[in-house]
């Protein structure tokens, strides 16, 4: 059997992408046993690093083994018990995943949906609260299916007045996108490493306020063989997971270490890693960064002729869509971007699958060189389909924002 061997590509879709070489560097670290107070103490850093990336001073904030699905189901299925109301405002594909996971939960589900490429107003999502007066509202931040970014910061209060707990998943937009847990009054998060965070899918992290680990203690469990005299049984009914038992995962990472799992510590270095990058560059620089990729690309797209997909004023900083022209065969594109290019660039699902190309500018591709090169391939493969498009316009109008934003931040730091 021959080593791992996988071809030199650019990862320029909705994600995965690209990790931090540091990121794979940390992840290559030696393992010491799960107690090890040097693995302990790393598990406590882990929970104060992600306390920062939320913004939020949160003691529930630590990692959920599995991929940023796993932060989901966890998330829902210790919250929901059988029969519990549950609202999920609909505007692409993950709103549909939150509602099958709340489904299999066995909470009685309510949807409001918009047309694909559109957002929620609150007043759309308060009036459904009204309505249907849930127990919690699960929103998606950013939907990379439809490159949307959901307003959040009047969603918290708006649950808070009625009583009902906020959850969100915001893996594709944290860390490109301003995410404010505290300040908009978010009862608890879910998040994956494999977008802007610049890390591998397998690790979520995750973090919930007292509000919501008051709802998810009334369920606590211990398992038998490491219960205690001290332990006491729920007044809730049992969560149906034990892998994602939340009450059960607290414990792990709390003060008392209960047994509940093998940390997945290769991730656990990864998701530290990814912190670090993010903490280390400042996140305002980082998400500066990335609005900086995502219009360079934006405008590359639109100079090329092509038309962006969906409401801008709305859309992620990370990830654009492009809806693709009648007489190009989106597939082929995809296809030679890939195999002459080394160049992923996604489509999408659903009523948007075949109609739409998603290019991503996350985490470590989130620089100039890969949005100029992507922009290049792109037009090159689009002239060998016979689409007929300006000679070099998409380069030269990215290679111009990256060049206007620099001359303003050189003007920027002359007057300090």
């Amino acid at each position: 059997m021959q080593p791992l061997q996988f071809p030199p590509r650019l990862l320029m879709g909705p994600g995965p992408i690209n990790c931090y070489p540091s990121v794979l560097q940390a992840m290559s670290t030696q393992l010491v046993g799960q107690y090890d107070p040097t693995m302990t103490s790393y598990m406590d850093e882990v929970m104060a690093l992600y306390r920062q990336v939320f913004h939020t001073q949160n003691q529930q904030t630590f990692l959920i083994d599995g991929t940023s699905r796993a932060g989901i189901e966890a998330s829902l299925v210790s919250v929901l018990e059988p029969g519990d109301r549950v609202l999920v405002p609909i505007f692409g594909r993950f709103g549909h995943l939150l509602t099958e996971i709340a489904e299999r939960a066995d909470a009685e589900v309510h949807t409001i949906e918009v047309p694909w490429g559109e957002v929620f107003d609150p007043q759309q999502i308060e009036e459904a609260i009204k309505r249907v007066q849930p127990k919690v509202l699960a929103i998606v931040q950013g939907d990379t299916s439809t490159t949307m970014l959901q307003p959040l910061n009047d969603i918290g209060g708006i649950c808070r007045a009625h009583d009902v707990l906020l959850y969100t998943d915001a893996t594709a937009s944290i860390g490109g996108n301003p995410f404010d847990m505290d300040a908009w009054q978010i009862d608890a998060v879910s998040v994956g490493l494999q977008k802007c965070l610049g890390g591998p899918s397998g690790s979520a992290p995750v973090s919930y306020n007292d509000r919501f680990v008051a709802a998810v203690r009334k369920r606590h469990h211990v398992e038998a063989g490491i219960r205690d005299a001290h332990h006491t049984e729920s007044v809730g009914s049992r969560i149906r997971s034990n892998y994602f038992d939340l009450g059960m995962i607290m414990d792990y990472w709390g003060e008392e270490r209960l047994n509940h799992h093998t940390e997945a510590a290769t991730m656990l270095f990864g998701s530290r890693q990814c912190a670090v990058e993010l903490l280390r560059e400042g996140q305002d620089a980082v998400i500066a960064r990335h609005q900086l990729a995502g219009n360079a690309m934006l405008k590359g797209i639109q100079a090329m002729g092509l038309k962006p997909y969906g409401d801008l004023s709305n859309k992620m900083s990370n990830v654009v869509g492009v809806t693709i022209p009648d007489n190009v065969d989106g597939e082929k594109v995809r296809h030679d971007m890939l195999n002459i290019f080394n160049i992923e660039i996604g489509t999408s699902f659903g009523p948007l699958k075949g109609k739409v190309w998603r290019i991503g500018t996350m985490g470590y591709n989130a620089r100039q060189d890969a949005v100029l090169h992507t922009l290049q391939s792109l037009e090159t493969v689009l002239r060998g389909q016979g689409f007929a498009l300006p000679n070099g316009e998409g380069v030269d109008t990215a290679m111009a924002v990256y060049s206007s934003a620099k001359e303003s931040a050189s003007a920027q730091k002359a007057s300090l």
